[in-house]
Formats: structure tokens, C-alpha cells, sequence
């Protein structure tokens, strides 16, 4: 029988709001750790069984789980209390559950961590560490909440375009691009390849004075040079090898709205002469004729690629990116905001059949993400055709002991599925979730030389 240790009565702790539940079928341990907690202004209350604590979680008012990890009498493998933790999670992924354990549980303790148990402590506990860890995680839960509280008010106030987010760090540039919508200047996202940087600059056009208006997409990484002066600007007929009617550009179907400019890196030195022209006083000329134009557009632009250090190589004009980059908003990488990895595969799956097990949601938050939040979507749209029931598991991703040895090396893990689809850089690409120009872009950036195919 464990011995509740002598509780403290000097209050060295603030209280955090919240509520900690005790998970414990042991009366006297449960009254000692609810004293312990009272005496320091927490409030608490008991579940005996494991299903008394699904219940209590189930309510949605529970801030942190003190569980112990046995409550049969006699029981002492520990195996009670790793059932209840993976049960309370499926209920709430992001309740903080910490463990009491005896040293004969203490190896499923180890493993109930390693699957997302915040902490352990072993009994007799220590009540300044007990008490050190419940407030650090009650304060935690609270800055979730009101972070959640904000995203919810931001929601009822503006159109988010259903984004999808949990991190601290994507709630600032969602509140940044907020603040810029209603500003009529040009805008910067920059960021890598799928991080969502189009989805930011579908919340400033949805929230902007010309929301009503036309909103033009063009993805200049798509289009080999010779095509984004026409696609951009139009062409005459006539005006090149091959045309042979009238092509109205996208700044003239854009007129009077907003033209968001994927991979803006990529425009040719005529392009960006002409893209100046047009932001310094709204002229430009279609390909083939002296017509001048006028187009009152906004611009939103996107890259991946440093334009800073574009322009100390003189494959970008200074004057260009002064004008782009007004005001610049940063989308991080998806392994710089994990927060957002469970709840952007939640919403993708919601309603689907299948759900992802334990061991996946662990090998999703463990992948480094070369492709961001579109590799995330092609590996959960790979799991729900690969998957044989309804779970999804590690191998059905991708992600399980085929896949590349090295998650946190990129160039080990391109070089890998190089190897794996025969060199065969679309499927590379699609692996990955990059067009096939970015992959090559990355390819080049980190020495990666595609060996020749030999002829069959």
C-alpha cells in the first residue's frame, strides 16, 4: 500500500485558473493530494475508476490529469493507467496528463511520455515538484484557451477561409494579415513551399475592401519565362511564334480587384520591369502593342526564395522588391509550429471513415515536414487509399520504416526517394508535396545532382 506523503501547508504557489482532476482509487492518497492542492488554492476533484475520469474529462472543464497508473487493487503493471491515458486522449489530444507511479509501473510511465504524458513522478511524491508542475501546465491550458478564445473571436469578426491552425505562431500572421486587408498596398508572404502562404493571401483579399471584387491567381513558378510577360500583361495576336489570337492578361481580368503573384522570384528581368511600371502608376502595354493601359489592382505576391539576396545577385531589382514589400508577412515552416500538425489532419479527416492511430499521430509530430502542410495533405490522402481498415497507421503515411531513415536531413531524404522512384523526379515531387520546379530549386540548393537515366 503507498504511504501519502506529509502535506505541505505553506503556500509558495500562485493558482492558475483551472481544474485538476485526481485519478486515484486509493481514498487516502486522494484526500492528501486534494488537501495538497486546496491548501495552494487549486481547485480539484476525484475520479476512483477509469471510467468515472473518461466522463469527467468528457465534460470539456478539465484543465490537467494527476492519474495514477492502477486502480485494481493488487494491480501494479501499469497497464490500467496507460489504457486510461490513450482513452482520455482520444477525447481531448491536448489535455496534460501527468502520472503517479510506483517503480514497478515506472517503464510504462517512460512510454506513456514518449506518447505525450507530460510528466511522471514517482510516489511518495515530492509536493513542491507535484505543485511546480500542476501550475506551470494550469498556466499553460490557460494561455490555450485564451488563445483559442481569440482565434474564436476572430472567426465571428472576420472570413478566415477556413484555415486551420492551432500555434501561437500562425495566430500572429493570421492577426497580421487581418490588420493589413484593409490596407490597399501591396503585400509580401513569404515562407517555403506549402506552408500556406496562398491561404493568407486568400484572408486579405476576403477581409480587404475588394472582397466583392475579382481575386486573380497566377503561379509564375509554373510558367517558363517567354509565357509570363503574356500571361501577365496579355498579347495581340500575332505577337509571337504561335499566337494567333488575343490574349487578355491577368492584370486586365484582375482590374478593379486583387492579383495574387505566386512565386514572384521567378519573373524574368522584362516582367519585373514591366511589374514596376505598373505598381509606380497603374500603365503597362500588352506584348505586341504601344497601347498603354491602366489597371487599378492590388497586389499580393509570394516566395520561397530570399529576394534580399536576389538582389545582391542582380537576379532581382532593388526598386522592385522597395515597392512589393510594403508590408511582409512571414508563414513559417510546419516543423517550426507542431502545434498545427494533429488539427490540420483532424479537419482532413473529419469526414472521412478513418482515424489515425496512436503510433501515427507519434510519427506525424516526428516528421521534419520538408514539404510543409501539402506533404501533410498528400501523405494523409496516400494513408486513406493505402490503409487496409479504418486506422491509419505509420506505414499507411509513409512515415514507418519505409520511408527515409533520416526525417531531420533533407538532402538524405530527397537523395532516398530519388533512389525509391528510379530518379523519377515528378513522383519525387508529388512525394513530397512540390511542384516539380521546386523540387529542383531545392535540388540545386542543396547539391543534389540527378544522375542520367540509362536509355532502356
Amino acid at each position: 500500500m503507498t504511504v501519502a506523503p506529509i502535506v505541505s501547508t505553506q503556500r509558495t504557489h500562485r493558482a492558475p485558473a483551472g481544474t485538476v482532476l485526481i485519478v486515484e482509487d486509493q481514498p487516502a492518497v486522494a484526500r492528501a493530494l486534494m488537501l495538497l492542492l486546496d491548501i495552494h488554492g487549486i481547485d480539484a476533484e476525484v475520479a476512483s475508476s477509469a471510467d468515472d475520469a473518461v466522463r469527467a474529462v468528457g465534460r470539456g472543464d478539465i484543465d490537467v490529469v494527476l492519474q495514477d497508473m492502477n486502480f485494481t487493487p493488487g494491480a501494479t503493471s501499469g497497464d490500467e493507467g496507460m489504457a486510461l491515458f490513450r482513452r482520455l486522449r482520444q477525447i481531448d489530444t491536448a489535455i496534460p496528463v501527468v502520472l503517479l507511479t510506483a517503480w514497478t509501473s515506472l517503464e510504462s510511465a517512460v512510454q506513456m511520455v514518449k506518447e505525450g504524458a507530460a510528466d511522471y513522478l514517482a510516489k511518495p511524491w515530492n509536493d513542491e515538484k507535484l505543485l511546480t508542475i500542476v501550475t506551470a501546465l494550469l498556466e499553460s491550458r490557460r494561455r490555450d484557451r485564451e488563445r483559442r478564445g481569440s482565434r474564436a473571436a476572430l472567426a465571428r469578426s472576420f472570413d478566415l477561409r477556413g484555415i486551420v491552425y492551432e500555434s501561437a505562431a500562425m495566430h500572429r500572421v493570421v492577426t497580421l494579415a487581418l490588420q493589413v486587408a484593409a490596407a490597399d498596398v501591396p503585400v509580401l508572404i513569404t515562407g517555403p513551399n506549402g506552408a500556406g502562404k496562398e491561404k493568407i493571401a486568400e484572408i486579405i483579399q476576403a477581409n480587404s475592401g475588394r472582397r466583392k471584387t475579382a481575386f486573380v491567381k497566377v503561379n509564375a513558378g509554373a510558367l517558363p519565362d517567354q509565357l509570363l510577360e503574356s500571361e501577365l500583361f496579355g498579347a495581340e495576336a500575332g505577337a509571337f511564334t504561335g499566337s494567333t489570337r488575343l490574349r487578355i492578361g491577368r492584370f486586365e481580368s484582375a482590374n478593379g480587384g486583387t492579383l495574387f503573384l505566386d512565386e514572384i522570384g521567378n519573373l524574368s528581368p522584362a516582367g519585373q520591369a514591366k511589374l514596376l511600371r505598373v505598381l509606380q502608376n497603374g500603365e503597362y502595354e500588352r506584348l505586341g502593342s504601344s497601347d498603354t493601359r491602366r489597371a487599378d489592382v492590388r497586389l499580393l505576391c509570394a516566395t520561397n526564395a530570399d529576394l534580399h539576396d536576389a538582389v545582391r545577385r542582380g537576379a532581382f531589382r532593388q526598386d522592385l522588391l522597395f515597392r512589393l514589400n510594403v508590408i511582409e508577412i512571414h508563414v513559417p515552416a510546419l516543423r517550426d509550429r507542431k502545434d498545427d500538425v494533429l488539427p490540420l489532419a483532424d479537419a482532413f479527416l473529419k469526414k472521412q471513415p478513418k482515424r489515425l492511430s496512436d503510433e501515427a499521430k507519434e510519427a506525424l509530430l516526428a516528421h521534419n515536414w520538408p514539404g510543409n502542410v501539402r506533404e501533410l495533405d498528400n501523405r494523409l490522402q496516400r494513408a486513406l487509399v493505402t490503409a487496409s481498415g479504418d486506422v491509419i497507421t505509420p506505414s499507411d503515411l509513409g512515415l514507418g520504416a519505409s520511408a527515409p531513415v533520416a526525417i531531420n536531413d533533407e538532402k538524405q531524404q530527397i537523395a532516398e526517394l530519388l533512389r525509391r522512384f528510379h530518379g523519377s523526379v515528378s513522383q519525387v515531387a508529388k512525394s513530397l508535396g512540390l511542384s516539380r520546379q521546386a523540387l529542383y530549386r531545392k535540388m540545386e540548393r542543396l547539391g543534389i545532382v540527378l544522375e542520367r537515366r540509362p536509355k532502356e
